[in-house]
């Protein structure tokens, strides 16, 4: 008795390439808001392999204009911290978040994916008290860094891995949580 084998699923990255340009814009979206960002890399399709695809993505990142940058600053979402947290950090971390939001008119975005989830507060509480002391134009130039940072462990997370894809939310730093992009 012969059987039909059933082809091996795609990887995320092959599916990404052979998607319509729309749902590849959106899953990029999913990464970095920002619709140049996600065009342009849409454009460049196919990638050959994960490592180009984020070469591409860095570069892209490195072009984001002042406007751009805007757009990608506003859908991201403040850090959330761990169930177990004690409030403190909790009050703490608020009013980190606050002042900096108040000093550069847009939530602290931090990348958080070479670090342990025990050490993120620390590091992130850190870090902003660090980075109010910048001015306008170097924080945005930080910012713009850990934006192309976090911009690139989504991507690696979401079309890295073979199987099925994971949403850019199902990510172990809730501080490199993003907002889905508005419809």
């Amino acid at each position: 008795m012969q059987t039909r084998a059933t082809p091996a699923p795609s990887a995320p990255l092959e599916r990404f390439n052979a998607a319509p340009a729309d749902e590849a814009t959106q899953t990029l979206l999913a990464c970095l808001h920002s619709h140049a960002w996600a065009h342009r890399l849409t454009a460049h399709r196919p990638y050959p392999d994960l490592p180009a695809l984020l070469a591409a993505a860095d570069e892209a990142a490195y072009d984001l204009s002042p406007d751009d940058l805007t757009e990608a600053l506003a859908a991201e979402t403040l850090p959330a911290l761990p169930d177990d947290t004690y409030a403190a950090a909790h009050t703490a971390l608020g009013a980190a978040h606050a002042a900096y939001e108040s000093r550069f008119g847009h939530v602290f975005v931090i990348s958080l994916d070479d670090l342990r989830a025990d050490e993120a507060l620390n590091h992130v509480l850190a870090a902003i008290r660090s980075r109010l002391a910048n001015d306008q134009d170097e924080e945005r130039l930080v910012a713009s860094e850990e934006l192309r940072r976090l911009a690139r462990g989504r991507v690696r997370r979401l079309l890295g891995a073979r199987g099925t894809a994971r949403p850019a939310t199902d990510d172990p730093h809730p501080a490199n949580h993003t907002k889905p992009p508005p419809p």
